[in-house]
């Protein structure tokens, strides 16, 4: 009970602190963070598959709702819950059998690294894809994409490294 409530409270934090502060920051009228995928990369992967894409497509819906984007947050998070077990599978090596025994905290930086920075440059790629929706703006999309991915990377990262404990 304890980490669904969790759960639901991270939901709500990072869906808050995107449509409240982080959908206000532009820089260079290209740069924005989309923060709130953290709820995808950190949910327990010993849950159910439906439940996370249940979840993520909620999370997206509701920063569409109050963007007033028209599902491309949905789509992207959507689509970003789908493949982040493949992904993960990849990265860190693991079986279904290890998930429940499965914590990001205890794996190598590198590894968390390069699962982050996939599924944050893809869920940007689909993001800035569906907003241009152009071959005309591809070059547009290439930047907003990594400059996008860049941002909120750092953001995450120096949020787990303030919000994270000292194991002694």
């Amino acid at each position: 009970m304890n980490k669904l409530f969790n759960n639901i409270l991270l939901f709500f934090f990072l869906f808050l602190l995107q449509v409240l502060i982080l959908n206000n920051i532009q820089l260079f009228d290209y740069v924005n963070p989309y923060l709130y995928i953290v709820f995808i990369f950190v949910y327990p992967y010993d849950k159910s598959k439906f439940s996370l894409l249940s979840f993520s497509f909620l999370l997206g819906l509701f920063i569409d709702f109050f963007s007033n984007s028209g599902g491309i947050h949905a789509s992207a998070s959507l689509f970003i819950a789908f493949i982040r077990l493949y992904v993960f599978k990849i990265v860190f090596q693991k079986t279904e059998a290890d998930f429940d025994f499965f914590s990001l905290n205890e794996e190598p930086f590198g590894k968390i690294f390069n699962y982050t920075v996939i599924l944050t440059i893809i869920h940007h790629f689909i993001l800035f894809s569906l907003i241009n929706f152009s071959f005309h703006n591809f070059p547009n999309v290439i930047t907003d994409t990594l400059f996008s991915s860049v941002f909120t990377l750092l953001l995450y990262f120096l949020g787990s490294f303030i919000f994270s404990r000292k194991q002694s």
